[in-house]
């Protein structure tokens, strides 16, 4: 099986009327995505900000978990805030991650709407994790998604979870959005 690792993005990404902005680190998103990915089998997720002050806060939650008393109090947390890597640059989470014996890192991106270009679906996503070839980096944006150039700089897009609503509401957290492609992913059936 290939190494998979993911990446929070908050810059750039969306705001609600599709400008491209910087959105603020939220606590729980930290919290929630660490222990998805080490309960799926990531090797590593990357909190990427541009603003030293919000890496700075990413970075004082980790130790808190690692070093800290919260990881003497809830030791579970402990391996899942540790495998989070604090970065300013999504270059940079690359750069970490490093390209495998078969090539440089594959980028992969999430949206919750479809694009234009035909999207990779679960099931081929599971068939390309298990096959041979370079590391992968899954991408979430915050906000309102990732903006159109990260998307461009991807060799995949996800399909969109599909809500099973009628009027086709579909406005997850990233943080579930996140679980959800990891147990869709990398699940035992």
């Amino acid at each position: 099986m290939r190494r998979i690792a993911c990446a929070l993005i908050h810059h750039p990404v969306l705001d609600r009327g599709a400008a491209v902005v910087t959105s603020a680190i939220t606590n729980i998103d930290l919290h929630d995505i660490s222990r998805s990915a080490l309960s799926f089998g990531l090797s590593d997720f990357f909190v990427v900000h541009p603003v030293e002050a919000q890496r700075t806060l990413a970075l004082r939650i980790r130790s808190h978990w690692v070093e800290g008393s919260g990881g003497k109090r809830i030791p579970d947390r402990m391996p899942a805030l540790g495998a989070m890597r604090v970065v300013s640059t999504l270059a940079e989470a690359i750069e970490n991650l490093g390209a495998g014996a078969d090539g440089p890192v594959e980028l992969w991106t999430t949206a919750a709407r479809p694009s234009d270009t035909k999207p990779l679906t679960f099931t081929e996503g599971r068939s390309r994790i298990t096959a041979e070839g370079p590391p992968i980096l899954v991408c979430f944006g915050t906000g309102w998604g990732l903006a159109p150039e990260i998307h461009a700089q991807a060799a995949f897009q996800l399909e969109p979870i599909r809500s099973p609503r009628a009027d086709g509401y579909n406005h997850l957290s990233v943080r579930a959005a996140a679980a959800i492609i990891f147990d869709r992913l990398l699940g035992v059936s």
